[in-house]
This record gives C-alpha cells, structure tokens and sequence, in this order.
C-alpha cells in the first residue's frame, strides 16, 4: 500500500504476487491484490481476487465489501449492493458496507433505504467522514437537502482538512437559503484547505501565439452542460489546439460525446488519473488555458488543480459559484449573474461575457411547441431538479396557486421514480399549503423528446429558489412556454434572469415575491399572450443572442486571450 501510495502500484502488484506464489491460498494477500487491481481499473482481475479471497473466508466482511466496490466501479450496481448487504450481515458494525449502501440504495432510486444505511453508518461509525458525506448524499437524492446540508456541514467537522468534503458541502449549499457571505467564506475555506504540492506551472512569455487549451469536465457526454460547450469548442481561435481532459468513464452509444469528441485534437481519459497524474497529464501536454467546467459539482477535479498546472486556469458553466481555489484566476459570468460590486465574493477575477455568460444548443429532437388543450386546467410547471425545490419554492409556488383557483402544479424531474423522493417533496408542497390533488408528480421519461413533449401540457413554468434552473429554464422556452423567475441576491439566483434577458423577456422576471405571483398569474389567465409565446418563442431565441453561437464563442475565445495576455510576464 505504501508503493501504491508512492504512485508505484506496477511494484505493488508484484510484490504481492510474490507472496501468493508461496501462499496461494492467503486471503488477506488476495483481498490486497484485488483492492490494488480495482485501484488500477482493472475489474475483472479485481474481482477473481476478491472472490477467491471469499472462497477461503466467506465469514470475512472485508473481503465481500470490497468485491462490491469492485462491481460498483465495475458498473454492476445491483451485484455491489448484494455483496455490500452481505457484509452487513456478518458484521452489523462493521461501518464500510453502510457507507456504500448510503450511495449505492440512492444511485439505484431507493431512497428511504440509503438514508436508513446512511444513519446507521454514522452510528456505527460517528467520526468517520465518509459516513456523514455519503448520508448527506442520501439525503439530497431522498430530496431532503437542508438535511443534506446539515450532514454534509457535519462530514466538514469530522475532517476540516479534507477538502472533497468541503466540496460536496459547497453545492448544497447552494440550494438553501445560507447568507451570501457565508456561503462565500465557505468557498475560501476550501481554497486554504488545497495546499499546492509542487511548483506552478510558468507563466507565459508570449501573448499572442495559438493557445493550447484544456477543457477539463466530467460532461462532456449526453448531459446539459454540454448544450451549452459545443459553440465554445467549434469557436476556436487561428492555430490553437484543444485537448479534452474527460472526468466520466465512457459510455457507448452516447450521442453526444460522438459529437463532441472530434472537436478535439486529443482526449485523455481522466477519470482514472489521480490528482497528481491529472496534475501531470496537463503540464505534459503544455496547457496554456484550462478551462474548468464542473466547479463543485458532483465528480469535480478541483483538488487536482491546486498547484495550478496550467498558467492560467478559467471555471466556466458548471457550476453556481466561485470556486474559492486561488490556483483558478478566472470565472466566466455577465453583468446580470454577477453585477459590478460582487467581486468580493469570487476569488478568482470575473470574466463578463455580457449579455449572457450561456450559449444554449437546443436538442435536435425536440417535438413542435404546442398548446395544453382549451378545457384543460391552468397548470404551472417545473422540470426542475427535485432537490431545488426548497421550503422557500414550495411557499412560493403555494402562493401562486392560492392566487389562480382550480389551477394544478406538475413537477417532472428524473429523480421522481423513486417513490420515496415523490413522497418527500409532495410532503413538503402539502406542508407549504398546496392540496395533494392539485399535485401531479412525474417521473423519468423514455426519450428526450417525450420529456420536451410534456410542456405541451404547462401553461406557466415556474423557476426555483434560491438556486435557479438552467437548462431547464432554456428548454421551457425552446418549447413556447414563459418562465417566471425571481431576481435573487447571487449568482444562483440570477442565472433564470439573465436567460431570460438574452432572450429578450425581461418582463417575466420579479423582483419580489409578490410580484412573482402576480406574473405568474396574470400570464396564466392570458390564453391570448400564452398562444402567442408558443408561435414566436422559437423563432425569438434563434434570432436571440441567447442562442448567436458564433458571436458568443468569439466573445468567449477573446475573454480566454484576455486571461492569457493579463497574465503574460507575471
């Protein structure tokens, strides 16, 4: 384990062989090699170690949790949980099966069970960080995310020093209604926690040859941030080459990853590398701008960056937020996300791409808007994820509904199938006074254009706070149908507003609650304006700078050269 530590893991490996060569039947020695296979991404291997390591000792829980964390990584998640119920069965406070129970119930939809695990793991186990982390987890896919953030704050007490966990606390916290300078504070605080362990890289000498750019993400597949990266990769500057550093294993048959992958000249597969050889992997190939698309969001890479291993490093799209990493000088956003004066909320300097930080590339498949039927009920609608549906939204949208009698509230997010997530957030709309029969809650659909296709049945779509939709709020109105934001006090929660004023409807922002309902209510009515948003929106946002994928990709390559020339010399 010390080679392995050392990056020295081939040496490892042999090592052990050595050992099994004159103790075949030694399981500690097989379970060791199977944990080295599977940290090295070789599963089948990991996995005949692991079982012939059960084979000798069926009664060793250690052995049968780490076969489930091979078949995890190995994909088979339903084997994983099997192999992890089983160790909890021979040892009830053994903590590690616990833990990955708390993820792995919650990956396969079954919430309530993945609290359950998480909880026990925290009492079996009160000061192991993990415990806590992978109970938070459980909770935002239960969609109890003040709970989660609780827990998450709680994993960050365990273990100040560990900035993975600092991170997964920093997005929930973008969901509840925390203080601005609280939520920034945090950010910083992760920032002090990455110490850089080797030099930076050198600062450039040349300000105006081709750059070779970096794109580092775990997105760049059939997810939303890639709708709005394709006019970034096809705008790319005079001579310059563009490497993709890929954090998600590949998928195949993942459309949109065949489309993005040509746009590069090379692709590393990232999502095997560890800090330091994802650290090296950049300075390798002698990156001049990278270019950060996940900031804290789920499978981020952010620690391996703290020794900046580009001259410049820029975060963009992904992510709500500031990254509080000094090592990352540069964030993408516009004057509406993040007027003048915020600056001391970011620790990077801001790149303002006005008028909007985003490029949204709709979907090649999506259906013709089309109108909810003449007799059907005024329906408001969110497609939004499940854990933005705070207490502060549901007392919202309770108050647009108490406005507009008779009128239905639809929520569609993928996270619904789990019956235990239905039953939490419709708990919660009740608990903010809306009527369960005036709820319709969906789940998953079999295509994206079955999911588009649902708006066809919303009059209104309303946005989330404090944390804004995104994607969501660009397909609701590819699809006719206005979106209802309010302006908020962060980034988070001016992201609808600045959409909407790229696509020129400012008039369907708030700037209070009330208002809010009043806008929401007053479009409802108006079948006229509604028809008419449904001919013209389409038409509108092409013509829209919402959607001038060339003029943004040119103001997107200049603020990347800007970054560059500002930091020339330094």
């Amino acid at each position: 384990m010390a080679l392995r530590a050392a990056g020295r893991a081939e040496e490892a490996m042999a090592t052990v062989r050595v050992h099994l060569r004159l103790k075949p039947r030694d399981g500690d020695a097989l379970n060791l090699m199977g944990v080295l296979l599977q940290g090295e991404g070789r599963y089948d291997e990991s996995e005949r170690m692991l079982r012939r390591a059960a084979e000798i000792d069926p009664r060793n829980p250690a052995y049968v949790n780490n076969l489930g964390v091979t078949l995890h990584y190995a994909g088979r998640e339903a084997e994983a949980i099997a192999q992890w119920e089983r160790s909890t069965g021979l040892a009830p406070r053994y903590a590690l099966p616990w833990i990955s129970l708390a993820s792995g119930y919650a990956r396969a939809g079954q919430s309530a069970r993945a609290v359950e695990a998480g909880r026990r793991a925290v009492e079996v186990a009160p000061d192991a960080p993990a415990a806590h982390a992978n109970l938070a987890f459980a909770l935002q896919h239960a969609g109890r995310t003040e709970e989660a953030c609780e827990a998450a704050a709680r994993a960050v007490e365990v273990a100040p020093g560990e900035p993975r966990l600092r991170s997964s606390h920093l997005m929930l916290l973008n969901y509840v209604d925390a203080p601005a300078a609280q939520v920034a504070a945090a950010h910083r605080a992760f920032g002090a926690a990455c110490a850089p362990r080797v030099a930076p890289a050198p600062a450039p000498s040349d300000a105006d040859r081709p750059l070779r750019i970096g794109f580092l993400s775990a997105d760049l597949k059939d997810h939303s941030v890639a709708f709005f990266v394709e006019s970034i990769l096809r705008a790319r500057g005079e001579g310059d080459r563009m490497v993709a550093y890929s954090c998600a294993p590949p998928k195949a048959g993942d459309a949109m990853q065949e489309r993005l992958r040509p746009l590069f000249d090379e692709w590393v597969d990232a999502w095997a590398l560890d800090d330091a050889a994802l650290d090296a992997a950049i300075r390798a190939r002698g990156i001049d701008v990278l270019v950060e698309l996940m900031g804290h969001s789920g499978g981020n890479r952010l620690t391996a960056l703290a020794s900046r291993p580009a001259p410049v490093i820029v975060t963009a799209i992904g992510y709500p937020n500031t990254t509080g990493l000094p090592a990352v000088g540069w964030r993408v956003v516009d004057s509406v996300t993040d007027p003048p004066g915020s600056e001391p909320a970011c620790s990077e300097r801001l790149l303002r791409l006005d008028p909007c930080f985003l490029c949204y590339r709709p979907p090649d498949d999506a259906p013709a808007p089309s109108m909810p039927a003449e007799d059907a009920p005024i329906t408001f609608g969110s497609f939004n994820n499940s854990s933005k549906v705070s207490q502060r939204t549901a007392r919202l949208w309770s108050a647009v509904l108490a406005a507009c009698p008779g009128s239905r509230l639809v929520l569609k997010s993928m996270t619904l199938a789990d019956p235990d997530v239905r039953a939490s957030v419709e708990r919660r709309l009740v608990d903010a006074g809306i009527a369960a029969e005036r709820i319709e809650l969906i789940g998953a659909t079999a295509s994206r254009a079955a999911h588009l296709a649902l708006y066809s049945r919303v009059h209104v779509a309303l946005d989330t706070v404090p944390y804004n939709g995104t994607t969501t709020t660009c397909e609701a109105l590819w699809m006719g149908v206005p979106v209802i934001a309010l302006s908020g006090d962060r980034h988070a929660a001016r992201v609808s507003e600045s959409l909407l004023r790229a696509a020129g409807h400012p008039e369907w922002i708030a700037g209070s609650e009330s208002a809010y309902v009043d806008l929401a209510v007053g479009l409802a009515r108006d079948r006229a304006r509604l028809t008419e948003a449904r001919r013209a929106l389409r038409d509108e946002l092409r013509a829209s700078p919402l959607l001038n994928a060339d003029a943004y990709g040119a103001r997107f390559r200049a603020a990347l050269r800007h970054a560059w020339q500002s930091t020339v010399g330094q």
